[in-house]
């Protein structure tokens, strides 16, 4: 129904999951938020001082399914720029 991966850099360090995904035929039941919040209780375990995640602003439904999770939105970062 859902996945997600976690990514530890070690006890004290922040801790990053992604990607996650829902099954397109369970979207809409929770399962994307209730996996978030267990990717943190992981991170948590493995000592990590926080959870974050990365994803573009333009994918609404992982950002509506982090908000819900209690995921903190920040102001967005461009990785690429033109002249």
């Amino acid at each position: 129904m859902a996945t997600v991966t976690v990514w530890s850099a070690g006890p004290g360090s922040p801790g990053l999951l992604e990607p996650l995904g829902v099954h397109a035929g369970h979207r809409g039941h929770g399962y994307g938020t209730a996996i978030s919040v267990a990717a943190a209780a992981a991170l948590a375990e493995l000592g990590a001082s926080s959870a974050m995640v990365c994803t573009p602003s333009s994918n609404v439904g992982a950002v509506a399914t982090y908000a819900s999770a209690g995921y903190q939105k920040l102001p967005e970062r461009r990785d690429r720029s033109r002249s």
